[in-house]
């Protein structure tokens, strides 16, 4: 998903999406999924070479990944969508340059409560045995960069470093998720609750663990019926409600919270018991999935008043 949060910023995505044969290219990937270029070229009606120059402009905004498979004719260049979702936020933030960014790693988490099926794996290899909660404590967690389990929950601590003597006015945070399934399943769906300093701000509903094809950064050695990828999340409390994508999930807002330089931040993401889909969940980190990135928080701030 690409988050964008001002015309100015969204200046080359609108130029590489203003072109008919782009988007007819872009529909075609949807549909297909992963497609090589001759088969783009011969669909579209044009020249590899004009093809190429699309494909590059599509690259540069991130909307088109590309990869390079060998076959019995040689090498190919494949082409796929890499972003899900497109998210255009155009409400002007007063408070738009008074931002903390921070990143917290997968294995990062100060709680957990998990039940199997389970585990955790760093970029070279598992984390202990799988199905074993217990090594949810051992200390090689903090190198984890991908953890699953079918139900309960994690909970991490955000990082609080704004200025003193100001006070948080939204909080964003952004995170590769999919539900867990014993093996794979697309579609498995599962309820995500998403947890702010013990109150429940929304959940969302994960359609499956996805495992149809590989993960782009998921590293050569993991087993390819296991998760391969997720869909990355963007989690927004502020002064009107909470949103997912872009859409409002519930009317709990960050005024609720009163939350300033000296507060303790905590972020719980869950599977209840007594959800309708209880159908696990996978966070994937920097070096598994699709993105390339850890849970991303980005803490929104201005001056306390009297």
């Amino acid at each position: 998903m690409l988050h964008i949060s001002s015309l100015d910023e969204g200046i080359e995505l609108f130029k590489a999406l203003g072109s008919d044969i782009r988007v007819e290219l872009i529909k075609l990937l949807l549909e297909n999924k992963r497609m090589n270029m001759n088969e783009l070229a011969t669909k579209l009606n044009i020249t590899n070479g004009a093809l190429t120059a699309h494909i590059k402009k599509l690259e540069s905004c991130g909307i088109v990944t590309t990869s390079n498979e060998t076959s019995g004719h040689g090498n190919q260049k494949i082409c796929s969508i890499h972003l899900d979702k497109i998210v255009i936020d155009l409400d002007n933030q007063e408070e738009i340059q008074n931002v903390y960014t921070t990143e917290i790693k997968v294995g990062h988490y100060r709680n957990c409560l998990v039940y199997p099926t389970c585990g955790l794996a760093n970029a070279n290899k598992l984390i202990g045995e799988v199905d074993d909660k217990r090594y949810f404590s051992h200390p090689d967690r903090y190198s984890a960069d991908i953890l699953w389990f079918s139900k309960g929950f994690v909970e991490y601590e955000v990082p609080n470093f704004i200025p003193c003597s100001q006070k948080i006015t939204q909080i964003m945070i952004s995170a590769e998720l999919s539900s867990e399934a014993p093996g794979i399943n697309n579609v498995w769906p599962s309820d995500i609750c998403f947890y702010l300093n013990d109150v429940c701000v929304g959940s969302w509903v994960s359609p499956g663990d996805f495992g149809d094809v590989k993960g782009i950064f998921t590293p050569d050695w993991w087993f390819p019926n296991w998760n391969q990828y997720g869909l990355l999340k963007l989690l927004v409390i502020n002064k009107d409600g909470t949103y997912i994508d872009g859409l409002k999930i519930s009317d709990v807002n960050i005024n609720e919270f009163n939350l300033d330089y000296r507060s303790k931040i905590t972020l719980r993401l869950a599977v209840n018991d007594d959800a309708e889909h209880v159908g696990g969940l996978t966070i994937f980190g920097k070096t598994f999935g699709n993105y390339g990135q850890d849970i991303k928080v980005s803490l929104n701030y201005c001056p306390m008043t009297e």
